[in-house]
């Protein structure tokens, strides 16, 4: 507790700084996740050191527990711009009170979503539509591709955890006996092609998905509320476990992402530690770039580019005034 306090204490008494010379930041590893917000905003950061505080940054391939295991191991590298830490958090939380790693801010400000979403059309036409239970009384809304009769929830493709969630959602919310089928899209594309095609054909429709992500960045839509708060035991014992038999409604718990970094980039680097402690951004505005990198086939060095230059709003408040018209320059 106590190197927790100090850490904090650190990143709380280093303000802004300004403008750094080459020596005064040096040289910082990033990992590159390999999903698209992460490699987009590992490339922000990179693009704001080094063209802001004179950082000489190299990008490191890497995932989430191969670049934990590295950063807690090894030492490096020295940054994890994304890290979805609800997959490890007693491995974390030992790093941090041993004083190996720390965690700077969350850089995802709603933390990361799942949850079973509608069109906001839909939500703005039907106002009485707020949670789940809503939408499973009006099976009519959400009519299935192949049988009008029949109202239809979109689950997740084979293989991903998240099947087995909905597939017990749906044994939980008894929504076979209120007329409905959870239909199977088959792929990640398969979903993403199900959603975006109802979507611009204005069609109801009811599916499982995740934020941040360019679908939702580009969709406007609308989360339900589930029935029942998080309950991390029958979670663990029953709602993420296939072929459960007594499965209970259950929310999802939103996902703290963070950024970490080791023990001697805090001690070293205290001018890129400054940036690192105060930049967050919203899953709605995360999105609305992805959605920009996805239509423009853009890479994450082009969709951080775009993100400098046209949401000053966002990135000129993680930054002092000079370092911010340093990179506008």
């Amino acid at each position: 507790m106590k190197k927790l306090l100090a850490s904090t204490l650190i990143l709380a008494g280093l303000g802004f700084a300004g403008s750094a010379s080459a020596h005064e930041c040096g040289d910082i590893t990033i990992a590159s996740m390999n999903w698209q917000s992460a490699e987009v905003l590992s490339a922000v950061d990179k693009l704001i050191l080094e063209k802001g505080y004179d950082c000489d940054v190299e990008m490191v391939a890497g995932d989430t527990m191969p670049t934990f295991t590295s950063m807690n191991e090894k030492g490096k590298p020295d940054v994890a711009t994304e890290l979805w830490t609800n997959s490890l958090e007693e491995p974390l939380r030992e790093a941090i009170e041993e004083g190996r790693l720390y965690r700077t801010v969350d850089i995802l400000s709603d933390g990361g979503e799942e949850g079973i979403w509608i069109p906001k059309y839909m939500a703005d036409a039907n106002p009485d539509i707020k949670s789940v239970e809503d939408a499973l009384k009006r099976p009519e809304l959400f009519p299935h591709p192949e049988d009008d009769d029949k109202g239809a929830i979109i689950g997740c493709p084979a293989g991903w955890n998240c099947q087995l969630i909905m597939q017990n959602l749906f044994k939980a919310y008894d929504m076979e006996k209120k007329g409905f089928e959870l239909v199977d899209p088959g792929s990640s594309a398969g979903l993403d092609g199900a959603i975006a095609k109802s979507y611009e054909r204005k069609q109801g429709f009811m599916t499982y998905y995740w934020a941040p992500t360019s679908l939702l960045g580009k969709y406007d839509m609308v989360k339900l509320k589930i029935d029942a708060p998080h309950d991390q035991e029958h979670w663990e014992k029953c709602t993420g476990v296939a072929d459960c038999e007594d499965p209970k409604i259950n929310d999802w718990r939103a996902s703290r992402v963070s950024t970490v970094v080791t023990k001697d980039f805090m001690d070293s680097s205290a001018i890129a530690l400054s940036y690192f402690s105060r930049r967050s951004i919203r899953n709605n505005d995360l999105g609305q770039l992805l959605a920009w990198m996805t239509d423009n086939q853009a890479t994450g060095e082009e969709a951080a580019e775009e993100f400098i230059k046209t949401r000053e709003d966002i990135w000129t408040k993680w930054v002092s005034k000079d370092v911010a018209e340093k990179i506008k320059k």
